[in-house]
Parts: structure tokens; sequence; C-alpha cells
């Protein structure tokens, strides 16, 4: 009795295989979800001829956010290519014999120049670098619908290597603007430009570092380092983050020619979306930036500085030059006094104290803390207007 039980069993059980397997490979779609993913329905690719795979056309394209697509979609029609002209005179020193022998091009001419910019308001202001536009005597910007219109400079500033554009053309597309203040090392980022003028491209990378500064390449500097590539043309572009949303505008490379010129090497530099603001809405506001200067010039405090002078760390700044009559000589600053803090900001190194001078507004007093001679003394100093480009700080 039970041999003719498990007898049965068997062969209903090789019944119901059986027909499993029929409908499977016939009408798959008739099987419950559980059956179809125990015996795989549904999962087997199509192929061309018998090797190569093709994914189902139902199949997500953004499979685990490995494709940017909506990110470049968002930001890419608010970057535009910008193309500058320059006018050069004839030297009237040239010598047309010793030009030809020499192959010098001193005839009345135009240099050209390219670059990126950002759409960041639908009036038609469009950020840049200063670098881009300086000097241009004609500039032109390019859409990726196709328009071009002529741009006019409503302001430049050569110490955070940020200027502003003007265009007028209706239904502009603006970017949106991120927060740079919620970036950790290691977020993806895109970076998107004409590099070498040859059409609107992207490229991806991660962040590599934050406030990079001290770098020699503007006098203020807090950049955003990113190993997307940015090469020659990209300057002015959007680095945005991975919803398209704008971070910052890249500005600077590191190329492994010793000249500094040439193409990406990894290492990238951008202006944060946060300092850009503040700059263009100044510039926008009145065509130039104002900021504090008391008239000093300072270096870092090294290890070997910090035991001579016996100090406690290596914060601080110490004051290697005081412009006669400037801010800092009339409060009573010198030549070896070690600079520790500016208003409520304790000052790290010079990158910190000129930041901190440049954020007070001319005419307000501010208390300064410096040590001399081993004493803490506080100071109060009137701040000045800093002249662009100016030597000493």
């Amino acid at each position: 009795m039970l041999k003719r039980f498990w007898l049965m069993l068997a062969q209903i059980i090789t019944v119901l295989v059986l027909g499993t397997f029929v409908v499977k490979t016939l009408k798959p779609q008739w099987l419950p979800s559980a059956l179809s993913n125990l015996f795989g329905a549904g999962k087997t690719p199509s192929v061309v001829g018998d090797k190569t795979p093709i994914a189902p056309r139902e199949a997500p394209r953004n499979i685990s956010g490995l494709s940017y697509h909506d990110a470049v979609k968002t930001a890419l029609p608010s970057v535009v290519r910008i193309y500058t002209s320059r006018l050069v005179q004839k030297s009237p020193f040239s010598d047309p014999i010793l030009d030809q022998m020499y192959n010098q091009n001193q005839a009345p001419g135009s240099e050209s120049g390219l670059g990126s910019g950002v759409i960041i308001d639908a009036q038609g202001y469009i950020v840049t670098n200063h670098h881009v536009v300086d000097s241009a005597d004609q500039i032109e910007v390019a859409l990726s619908d196709g328009r071009r219109a002529s741009a006019v400079v409503v302001g430049s500033d050569p110490d955070t290597d940020v200027a502003v554009l003007k265009i007028d053309l209706p239904n502009l597309p603006n970017i949106t603007l991120g927060h740079d203040d919620e970036l950790m090392v290691g977020d993806v980022v895109l970076a998107i430009g004409n590099p070498f003028g040859v059409g609107q491209s992207v490229t991806m990378g991660i962040v590599s570092a934050l406030h990079r500064s001290q770098l020699g390449i503007n006098t203020f500097e807090n950049f955003i380092q990113t190993d997307a590539a940015i090469n020659p043309g990209n300057s002015g572009g959007a680095l945005v983050d991975s919803n398209g949303h704008l971070i910052g505008i890249n500005t600077a490379i590191v190329t492994g020619n010793a000249s500094g010129e040439g193409a990406n090497a990894g290492i990238g530099f951008a202006i944060p979306v946060s300092v850009m603001k503040q700059v263009v809405d100044e510039l926008i506001a009145t065509g130039t930036v104002t900021r504090g200067y008391i008239g000093v010039s300072s270096q870092n405090v090294t290890p070997e500085m910090a035991r001579t002078f016996n100090l406690a760390s290596q914060d601080g700044v110490i004051v290697a030059s005081v412009r006669p009559d400037g801010p800092a000589a009339q409060a009573g600053i010198l030549v070896g006094d070690i600079l520790t803090q500016v208003g409520d900001a304790p000052i790290k190194d010079t990158a910190s104290m000129l930041t901190e001078v440049a954020k007070v507004k001319p005419g307000v007093q501010t208390m300064v803390k410096i040590l001399r001679n081993g004493q803490e003394m506080s100071l109060n100093v009137t701040i000045g207007t800093r002249p662009s480009a100016v030597q000493p700080r």
C-alpha cells in the first residue's frame, strides 16, 4: 500500500514539473510571479545570432544611479560658450624686414579666446571667469539651442576671478544654484563647458578636496578641488552636483607641464557657488566689489617660528610689513606683531586673515588681537577700502 502511494506521488510530481516547463516555455506570463522567479521565466535575454545578449526594452536605463543624464539635461541648457576677440595694434617700432626675417606678425588684427559661462538669471546675466573676458573688445555668447548674442561686461573681479556678462535674448534657461556647504569629499560632480573649442562637453569626477587655498591662483581662494576633466575652454563653465545644481565655477587646472599650460592632469579647481553668488550680487548692484583692507603683508607661522617665539601653536600670522598711513599703521600695529584675531574670527593663516579683513565693510571699526613680545594686546582698527591688486595687503 505504501509503495503504491509513493509511486503515485512521484507520477504526480513528474506531470507537474513537465507541465510547468511547457507553460514556462510557451506562455511564461501564465505562471505566478513566484513560480516565474523560481524557474527563471522572463530572464532569458534576447540575442543577436546565438552569442550577443540584448537587454529587454522595458529594462530601466538608469540602473543604480550609473547614468547622470537627468542631471546633465537639467544643467546643460544653462551653460554657454564664450568667444572673445581683442584688437592687436601694430607696433610703431616694427621693421617690415626684421618682422619677416623673424616671422613676427605685427600687422593689425585680433587675438581670439574661448571659454564658458553659466546663465544664472533669465534676465540674461551670465557668470564666467575674469580671465576669460579680461581685455576683450568683443564678446559673443553661443547657447546650446543654437542662438548667439553679443554680451557686455556688467562687472569683473580679478581678486576672485569672477565676471558677470549680460545678453539680451528671450526665454533664457537659468541654472539652479546648489549648496556647496553640503558637499563632501567623494561626492560625484560633473564639469560642463567648451574644452578646446570642440563644443559643449560633460566630464565626470568626484570632489577631491574642499577649501583649497594658498595656491597662488587668485587673491581670495577657497576652491573645490575635483578630478573631473577641466581643460582650456572649460574656464567659467559649470561644476554641478548629481542633481544638476550649480555648486561651482570651473576656473583653473594643474597640468604636468612645467610652464603651467597644457591639458588636464586630474587636478582642477572651481570657485564655490557661495563665493560666486556674493561677488555676483555686488557686481550686478554696483559694478564692482568693495572689500575691507588694513594695509599689511603677512606670512604664516612656521614650526621654527613658533619655537623661536615660544608660541603655543602655529595659529595666527606674522606682520611682515605695514603700509605707511594705512589703517593698521594708524591703529599701532607693528612689523613683527602676530595677528591672531579679527573681530570675533580667529586667524589661522594668511588666507583666513585676508578673508576676514575683506568681509568687514570699509569705515567700520574692528577689534584685532595681536601678540607682541609674548603679550596679548587688543587694538581697534578702522577698516579701509581695499584697492584692486594692491600690495602689500
